[in-house]
């Protein structure tokens, strides 16, 4: 075990950062900002400085290999062993999905995690960085914490860390910084080890290795190696079913997100090509999903219904289901499929960690998000791949196609026609504007025509936590229609340009006759109506969505 002794210094800067409050997902920032002088070293303080067991305790470090990754896991490892760690838990170049982060903290009874990612954001220079926190249970810091997060960062003023050289990740690896130590782990084998445990691997490889060809895009993101081990190496796939396979700190120039603009490449080989049956891509850091079939594309809302209805295929869920929950900007299939299941099926707020009282508590078995997450309770994560594993195992064990399990899921279910529409780089005065005049006319819409409905309810959404009873309100506008219908709006904390304006429309239809319709036009009377009644277009000047999902 190579040994440093390094020099502990306590580095004192003049001005507290006032900007370092996290979002749903950990502070996310440009790259430039978190290279400026003691930005990155501020927040990770505080990190130190504020979740428990750190003294002693065990760390899991990593990210999805975008620029600034190795820089920062550096500082990382020697500023926790400045703080007195026992052990860093880190991975070959530093490689470690979100998923398998959540993963190893579980298996390792670490207290906790930092995972080095702007999820689905751009790389590079001029990209984003994004620093996340997870706590012991491998999930998402809860609020709480990051709100005493960024309190400490309002006060502080110095940090300390311990000078040496820099470890090696280029291969597994003990080393010791201080009293420290470090090991380099291959992040890789212990999350395939657990996706063996979870699906029928055998199954769903004769499957992909018949007449049944699959493409899988990696968009040059940190499920890269994953998928070439899992795909290619373990289920048999030819090689080149995984494309833009090597993580990049750029990745490529690409924005790695999961979705029919940014994943068009991959969109266009399926939905307008005959050489593949199935595909597939996940994003910056292996959480999120999108699945797609011949001609077919399955909206993620959508697919967790399809998920909960075929669980029972899935050798970890043949015993059933515990109850689901999906977050609230997400469409209703799931709560069709709930309600036929008899088991409980919770709204919550956007935000994977409002998820993880209700896994501890074993309330739910599977959850997801509209914007293409889903998961069990594997992780405390979403989790991409396990999402493409499971609709594998589906096909393997129907024999059909994407199309036809669809089809014959809004036969049994009715079909939940829906859709996301992104605005974003909007000025922050102009989105904020925009979304407090529209809460302003919520209380007057109850009773009136909406698209020419009778609107139910019409409020901004509070969630009770069923767990430990706690409120969370303010987690988005809505508009409930008495048939059913759904329009949401929500202001996005992911993005770091100006704001992100997100639009949700949903509508429910079950005759037969109306199950293939195109969702824009079924949608077509909400859309006009929201964007006349919220002035979208109007104020932001913007004349259709950036993204339409």
């Amino acid at each position: 075990m190579e040994n440093f002794n390094p020099v502990a210094r306590t580095i004192r800067f003049n001005v507290p950062f006032k900007d370092q409050k996290p979002g749903t997902s950990g502070l996310r920032k440009s790259t430039k900002q978190f290279l400026e002088p003691h930005y990155l070293e501020s927040f990770v303080e505080s990190i130190f400085r504020t979740i428990h067991g750190v003294n002693g305790g065990t760390l899991v470090l990593g990210g999805d290999g975008r620029y600034g990754n190795r820089r920062a896991i550096d500082i990382i490892l020697r500023m926790a062993a400045a703080h007195g760690f026992k052990k860093v838990i880190t991975t070959i170049d530093g490689i470690l999905s979100t998923p398998a982060a959540s993963h190893l903290i579980r298996t390792t009874k670490a207290v906790g995690g930092i995972i080095l990612s702007a999820s689905h954001n751009s790389g590079g220079l001029d990209g984003d960085f994004g620093v996340k926190v997870n706590g012991s249970n491998g999930g998402p810091a809860s609020e709480s914490l990051t709100n005493s997060i960024f309190d400490c960062t309002k006060d502080l003023e110095d940090y300390v860390i311990l000078e040496c050289p820099a470890i090696s990740l280029d291969a597994p690896g003990k080393y010791l910084i201080g009293a420290m130590e470090v090991e380099v782990i291959d992040g890789v084998k212990d999350y395939l080890d657990l996706m063996q445990g979870i699906f029928d691997f055998d199954r769903i490889s004769n499957l992909i290795t018949q007449d049944f060809p699959i493409v899988f895009d990696a968009l040059h993101a940190v499920t890269g190696p994953y998928a070439v081990r899992l795909f290619e190496q373990i289920l048999g796939a030819p090689s080149g079913t995984v494309r833009n396979g090597l993580p990049l700190e750029d990745f490529g120039g690409g924005h790695p997100d999961p979705n029919l603009t940014y994943a068009n490449e991959l969109a266009n080989l399926l939905l307008n090509g005959s050489s593949y049956s199935f595909g597939a891509a996940c994003d910056g850091d292996g959480d999120r999903n999108m699945i797609l079939g011949k001609a077919c594309f399955v909206n993620p809302s959508d697919s967790l219904a399809v998920l909960a209805a075929n669980a029972h295929l899935v050798p970890a869920y043949s015993r059933g289901l515990s109850g689901v929950a999906r977050s609230m900007p997400t469409s209703s299939a799931v709560d069709v499929v709930a309600k036929k299941l008899d088991i409980p099926c919770f709204e919550t707020p956007t935000g994977w960690k409002f998820f993880g009282n209700l896994l501890d508590a074993g309330q739910i078995t599977l959850c997801g998000e509209e914007s293409f997450g889903t998961g069990s309770d594997h992780v405390r994560e979403k989790d991409g791949l396990w999402a493409v594993l499971f609709w594998l195992q589906i096909l393997a064990e129907r024999n059909c196609s994407v199309a036809e399990i669809m089809n014959a899921h809004w036969i049994n279910y009715g079909r939940h026609y829906y859709s996301r529409h992104d605005y974003e780089e909007i000025p922050l005065e102009v989105a904020h504007g925009l979304y407090e005049r529209m809460e302003g006319l919520l209380s007057n819409l109850e009773g009136n025509l909406f698209a020419g409905k009778i609107v139910k309810k019409a409020d901004n959404f509070s969630y009770t936590d069923p767990v430990d009873k706690s409120i969370t309100s303010a987690q988005g506008l809505r508009v409930l229609l008495e048939d059913g219908s759904r329009v949401m709006l929500r202001l996005s904390g992911t993005g770091t340009k100006g704001a992100t304006l997100r639009l949700y429309l949903e509508k429910y239809l079950v005759d037969k006759e109306n199950l293939s319709r195109n969702p824009q036009e079924v949608l077509s009377d909400l859309i006009r109506e929201i964007d006349a009644l919220a002035e979208i277009g109007q104020r932001t000047g913007m004349d259709k969505p950036t993204v339409i999902t």
